[in-house]
């Protein structure tokens, strides 16, 4: 199958792997896999239908290749400038002057934020990820991929590179292959409900991220968190903070004060930046900064029912 082709210079540095790293889901993520230095796929349902997107660059500074498949070849192309981080405005980010974050800036001097204007794609992973451990939650993104999306048209479909499951499977899933995928009624029922109204849901790309925020915690199962995690990957919204998750609580106030500190305490701490917080939560993240451990980790549930 022959694909279409684009060519496309960033008007500044772009490093594929951070900017592409919030779309991956997990080091096993079907759609997503990294081939030798510099070259990622990824596997999308666009609106124009399934495709297969392959981007790389064989000089940093160089042009950015990208190859697509499939009926959702055309839209997945003109992704690629937004989705590597094109239309992020980082302007007023200024944090050269602080102790800790100073340094992170330094070491990390070139993270754009992606803008995928995909919502369901996003919310169903976010969904699964809530409240349980991420090795869980890869897990059962993985099998769900694996038993209800399908190959990704093109070479990298014969090895293993899958596009998500379409929202009229999603919405067909019954209750029993929910719990087989490790996924409990809670989260289910909110990925459900989000398939049913997807159309809807792909229409609040159009808009803003605060008209986005509020309709995307109207639905069931959507709150502050994860409405915050969808619209950083949706919107490139660099002041989405992820509250109401124990790490980034953790780790952004070490990281600010060298306390360990609360959703409240961190949303004081975050408000001198606005409107980078969520900026200041990546770069954070990204870095590793984090209080030293004093528990076990939190273990993975083992009383839902898996497929062999």
């Amino acid at each position: 199958m022959s694909g279409l082709e684009r060519t496309w210079q960033p008007t500044r540095p772009t490093p594929l792997g951070p900017t592409l790293a919030a779309l991956r889901r997990g080091a096993h993520d079907p759609c997503f896999k990294r081939e030798g230095t510099g070259t990622y796929w990824r596997g999308l349902l666009t609106p124009q239908g399934p495709a297969a997107l392959r981007v790389s660059r064989s000089d940093g500074g160089g042009p950015v290749l990208a190859m697509a498949w499939g009926d959702g070849a055309a839209w997945a192309l003109d992704a690629v400038p937004a989705m590597l981080g094109a239309f992020d405005d980082p302007a007023g980010f200024d944090v050269a002057g602080h102790p800790t974050l100073g340094p992170l800036a330094r070491r990390h001097p070139h993270l754009p934020l992606t803008r995928t204007h995909q919502v369901l794609e996003s919310l169903v992973p976010t969904i699964i990820e809530q409240k349980v451990t991420g090795a869980e939650a890869f897990g059962s993104w993985r099998t769900l991929v694996q038993r209800f999306g399908e190959p990704a048209p093109g070479p990298a479909g014969g090895h293993g590179l899958r596009v998500p499951p379409a929202p009229d499977v999603l919405a067909a899933i019954p209750s029993w292959e929910w719990l087989h995928l490790a996924i409990d009624p809670a989260r289910s029922r909110a990925i459900v409900a989000a398939a049913r109204v997807a159309p809807s849901l792909e229409r609040l790309a159009r808009g803003t991220s605060a008209d986005a925020d509020r309709a995307l915690r109207s639905l069931p199962g959507v709150g502050t968190w994860t409405s915050a995690e969808v619209r950083v990957r949706v919107f490139g919204d660099a002041d989405a903070v992820s509250f109401g998750d124990y790490h980034v609580a953790r780790n952004v106030g070490w990281a600010l004060t060298g306390a360990i500190v609360d959703d409240g305490e961190l949303a004081v701490l975050l408000e001198p930046f606005r409107p980078h917080r969520g900026r200041v939560q990546r770069l954070v993240m990204l870095s590793g900064v984090a209080p030293p451990r004093r528990g076990p980790r939190m273990a993975v549930r083992t009383h839902l029912p898996r497929r062999a």
